[in-house]
């Protein structure tokens, strides 16, 4: 089961703490590199798609273009949005928070690609069954913005019910779906999705990197 993964990360830091201890063969492809190492005898093949929902959506194709990924997984940080105990979580829906249509009452959500027109209706995107983790399982927003608004980001919380945000995830798990290759994500969560969001993101980096990090290689030796 899952002969190759794919490993897809917004930045270089969460990407550089996935098997640190690994030599590795890496390699230019499209614009992005491609880190390949092994793991319980799979062929673990790392990128950094850069931020945002393109970038991610690409590289997700990408590595199941040419490198046959045959299970896609997301990695790294995240800011927060509710009180959900822990600080590193596994992702259970993953549901993009910018896309649908701009009302005169407001903002009206609807699942991504889906007509904007009519009824509202926002159904998320269910990540694939995984060895369990022990880490608590939420749902993720994904948003084409980094997150320094404490009202957006609690309107975001009340109205779609996600507990963590980040800029990638929603987007691989919708070009997951038009390629039928399951995926799932790790993320560690970095700052609060507020005002103090930026510093608090540089500050904490690395930190959470290496949990996501540390989480989703125990999650791929158990699979």
């Amino acid at each position: 089961m899952f002969k190759t993964i794919g490993i897809i990360t917004g930045v270089d830091a969460e990407a550089a703490a996935l098997f640190p201890g690994q030599s590795a063969n890496s390699e230019p492809l499209h614009g992005f590199m491609v880190r390949q190492v092994q793991s319980g005898g799979r062929n673990i093949a790392i990128t950094c798609s850069g931020i945002g929902k393109v970038n991610a959506a690409m590289a997700a194709m990408m590595l199941v273009e040419h490198y046959h990924a045959d299970l896609l997984l997301v990695v790294g940080t995240a800011g927060k949005l509710s009180d959900h105990d822990g600080h590193c979580f596994q992702i259970a829906q993953a549901v993009q928070g910018d896309y649908g249509a701009s009302r005169a009452d407001g903002f009206v959500h609807y699942r991504a690609g889906a007509w904007p027109i009519g009824e509202a209706h926002a159904e998320p995107y269910h990540a694939a069954i995984m060895p369990e983790t022990g880490l608590p399982k939420v749902r993720i927003i994904t948003n084409d913005c980094f997150m320094e608004s404490d009202d957006h980001g609690s309107r975001l919380h009340r109205v779609l019910g996600g507990d963590i945000i980040d800029m990638e995830t929603a987007a691989v798990a919708q070009a997951a779906a038009r390629m039928d290759v399951p995926w799932a994500a790790i993320k560690a969560t970095s700052d609060n999705a507020n005002g103090d969001s930026s510093g608090d993101f540089q500050a904490n980096l690395k930190r959470a990197a290496r949990l996501a990090a540390e989480a989703t290689e125990r999650m791929i030796s158990a699979l």
